[in-house]
């Protein structure tokens, strides 16, 4: 059985939904954000502030090319799509769903600072200008786009439905 690798921006959910999609569809849940946290040994706000920008994005993009597993509701970091070769290794061992979020959602689920959040920018930026960054990367390369406009539940039950319609899952 193939993964279900979740992108998207920070706040739209990937964690959330994707535990509970594995609850739904019997698969294991791996979040790439707490993956490089522990193989970094410190908080992802202490690794952009620390390495800086581009490094930050090269650590991500080798946890995410790491990935070896099955059956699993993958959530990555939501700069994940700057790595094509960590987007290339996901896409190949199973199906990649944008979760898209309108901007003024995430701006109220978001909570504190980019920085603090562990969000990775190059420069200062808003929420807004973050995600016109990386929206052509997010359409690039998900299999699939899921407009999320209800509750986590609901999301997750939508995923379900459409994998299922898809016979992916």
């Amino acid at each position: 059985m193939k993964n279900i690798t979740l992108i998207g921006m920070p706040a739209s959910g990937k964690s959330t939904v994707g535990v509970i999609l594995a609850k739904l569809i019997g698969y294991n849940f791996l979040d790439t954000d707490i993956l490089l946290a522990l193989k970094q040994g410190r908080p992802l706000s202490e690794i952009i502030t620390q390495d800086g920008y581009d490094k930050f994005i090269e650590f991500e993009g080798l946890v995410g090319k790491s990935i070896k597993t099955d059956k699993t509701v993958i959530a990555t970091g939501g700069s994940m799509v700057f790595s094509e070769n960590a987007m290339k290794a996901l896409s190949k061992d199973g199906t990649l769903v944008w979760l898209d979020v309108p901007v003024s959602e995430l701006e109220k689920r978001l909570v504190g600072t980019l920085l603090e959040r562990g969000v990775a920018t190059p420069k200062a930026m808003t929420l807004a200008e973050v995600y016109e960054m990386r929206e052509p990367l997010y359409r690039k390369y998900a299999d699939f786009r899921l407009p999320c406009e209800g509750s986590t539940e609901l999301t997750a039950r939508a995923l379900r439905d459409l994998l299922q319609r898809e016979k992916l899952i």
